[in-house]
């Protein structure tokens, strides 16, 4: 691994939009760190295109170089893609976020939502403030599987089709035990619910099958269910009672937009895509055509995400230093927030620069903090 050489090699696709505004705030976050703490890999960060934009120029969306930088690299930071106005010939979208997933085999789409001191009380419930919990999507399967093999039928009928495996389920769903029992280690709830639709669907039905036989080997950990519709009211209703959750692709896709919002939007948001060996960091929000180049764009998903990274690489190598960068990520946004630090999008005046200013600056503190 290129560990043994000193460092840690990391591809960054900045994208489109916004994406290329909160990565370059996301690596002046990610060298501050590096020279706060103390010890540990350097990142050795290297820029590839890709997206919607480099398309419209060049008729590619994934280059071959790119997707082999890579699965050649340590891991990702992929910032956003996406453009309105620039689509493939049959009208969809430009989203190499999608190509990357099923060529790495990122299966798993872990979305933490943590509500931070110093954003805005969306639910009116004090115990708000303690939402804390992880959703785990599958990738790799589920009603995005049908992406590109839909089929329409004489302008009449149209059929895009789920596709549910023992295999893609049982990974998923042990996957997110794993990540219950690291959050039992931190002192949290301990639980996995298994959301589906398993009255209607033989598809669901066997989805959450899979998932209590996966449940049966993890016995120190709390397993239930939850029928999607019924868990998109108690995430608005009592939120702080959730801990783990795993899911079908689409309805992750839409369940973890609705978290964002209880937390304050999308901006707050970080995401990973990971597989068993490759994973990808990004934050979960769009390109955001409407305010891109203007400086309002909120970097803090961008910033947690990069600290997902740092954890990911700190358990893959056994390196606890990587942990340490991590949390001193983590805790200088949520002194920046606390102290008055709020981004355009939550109704504040801080833009881009500003928060990662302020960000930066609280790293001190950070490690008080940390230590």
């Amino acid at each position: 691994m290129t560990i043994s050489s000193n460092h840690l090699d990391i591809a960054v696709l900045p994208g489109d939009g916004i994406g290329r505004e909160v990565m370059a705030a996301c690596l002046e976050v990610l060298s501050a760190v590096e020279t706060t703490a103390s010890g540990g890999p350097p990142l050795k960060t290297t820029i590839w295109n890709a997206g919607a934009q480099y398309y419209a120029t060049s008729g590619e969306a994934l280059p071959d170089i790119t997707l082999d930088a890579c699965r050649k690299a340590d891991a990702v930071l992929f910032g956003a893609m996406g453009w309105p106005d620039i689509r493939h010939a049959d009208g969809t979208e430009i989203i190499p976020q999608l190509d990357l997933r099923m060529a790495l085999d990122l299966y798993a789409g872990v979305r933490p939502i943590r509500w931070f001191p110093g954003l805005p009380n969306v639910l009116s419930d004090p115990r708000a403030r303690d939402i804390d919990f992880v959703l785990i999507r599958e990738q790799t399967e589920g009603l995005f599987y049908a992406r590109g093999k839909g089929e329409l039928i004489d302008d009449r009928d149209a059929y895009d089709t789920m596709h549910i495996s023992r295999a893609g389920t049982a990974r998923v769903s042990d996957f997110a035990f794993r990540v219950a029992e690291r959050r039992q280690a931190r002192g949290k709830k301990a639980r996995v619910t298994c959301v589906d639709k398993a009255n209607v669907f033989a598809s669901m039905a066997f989805f959450r099958k899979v998932f209590d036989e996966v449940a049966a080997k993890h016995g120190g950990i709390e397993a239930d269910h939850a029928y999607v519709d019924a868990m998109a009211l108690t995430m608005v209703k009592k939120p702080w009672t959730l801990d783990v959750m795993v899911t079908e692709n689409m309805f992750g896709d839409i369940l973890s937009d609705l978290a964002a919002g209880l937390v304050g939007g999308m901006g707050m948001a970080p995401s990973a895509d990971v597989g068993d060996a490759h994973a990808l960091f990004q934050p979960a929000h769009g390109t955001a055509p409407d305010i891109a180049g203007q400086g309002k764009a909120n970097p803090c998903a961008m910033f947690l995400s990069a600290a997902m990274m740092l954890d990911w690489l700190a358990e893959k190598h056994n390196e606890p230093r990587l942990e340490t960068r991590a949390r001193l990520i983590e805790s200088a946004v949520e002194i920046a927030l606390s102290s008055g630090t709020v981004p355009i999008e939550l109704g504040g005046a801080a833009g881009c620069a500003t928060v990662t200013r302020e960000t930066i600056a609280a790293l001190p503190s950070a490690i008080k903090e940390v230590a």
